[in-house]
């Protein structure tokens, strides 16, 4: 059965990465039918509980959540930890399970209340030359003697966080394509993504009576 992080690890590898069917299933061991059906959007082998059972801790929830909601007025140190509630239910309640159910129902009904919620953050780890983010900025520069408004061209390497950056007087089709250009050549070569943000001006781009529609990403091999 493939966990919920198989899953996005397939669909991301062949969209975005390019990998094959075949190769997806050598590094996942899963077989090719399974790839296939998980490509369609047609896998259903995983499905989210809508009820976490707590057959013997269930009598005795909402004493936890009332000491939870309590815990949102009192101080940092003066809140209940899992194992507190864990021994005031033992020896106030009788409650007869385990300290791990206590610690697990505890753990999400924080969440669930608001009580100590902290960010998580996940650290990006990008490949160098493989992904760039292109899009476009303004600025004011002196022309002839004028302060004139300008439109920037910045191209940003994701791996090592470089940036190029170039004026143009506008956004147009020729202006984004000598963009590309100079970038690829500041960078001494083409990445393989190129990720465009909010360019609403060039959602697409005719050439020789083609258009060809901007995505969230770009390969250009």
């Amino acid at each position: 059965m493939l966990t919920v992080e198989q899953y996005e690890y397939i669909r991301i590898a062949h969209r975005v990465y390019g990998k094959g069917i075949r190769q997806i299933a050598r590094d996942t061991k899963h077989s090719k039918n399974t790839i296939k059906k998980v490509l369609k959007g047609e896998y259903s082998g995983y499905k989210t509980r809508e009820h976490q059972p707590y057959p013997v801790l269930g009598a005795y929830l909402h004493i936890i959540d009332k000491w939870l909601k309590e815990d949102k007025e009192s101080p940092k140190k003066q809140r209940h930890t899992a194992v507190r509630i864990y021994h005031r239910l033992r020896y106030e309640h009788g409650y007869e399970g385990s300290e791990s159910t206590v610690r697990r129902y505890v753990r999400g009904a924080r969440i669930r209340l608001g009580v100590d919620t902290f960010q998580v953050f996940i650290p990006l780890d990008p490949q160098l030359g493989l992904e760039a983010e292109v899009d476009w900025g303004t600025c004011h520069g002196i022309l002839g003697g004028e302060y004139v408004k300008l439109k920037l061209f910045c191209m940003r390497s994701k791996g090592s966080g470089k940036h190029f950056v170039q004026c143009f007087p506008c956004e147009r089709q020729q202006a984004l394509f000598e963009g590309h250009m100079g970038a690829f050549a500041f960078f001494d070569g083409v990445f393989p993504i190129v990720i465009y943000d909010n360019l609403s001006l060039l959602l697409s781009l005719s050439m020789d009576g083609a258009v060809f529609p901007f995505d969230t990403y770009i390969t250009l091999a």
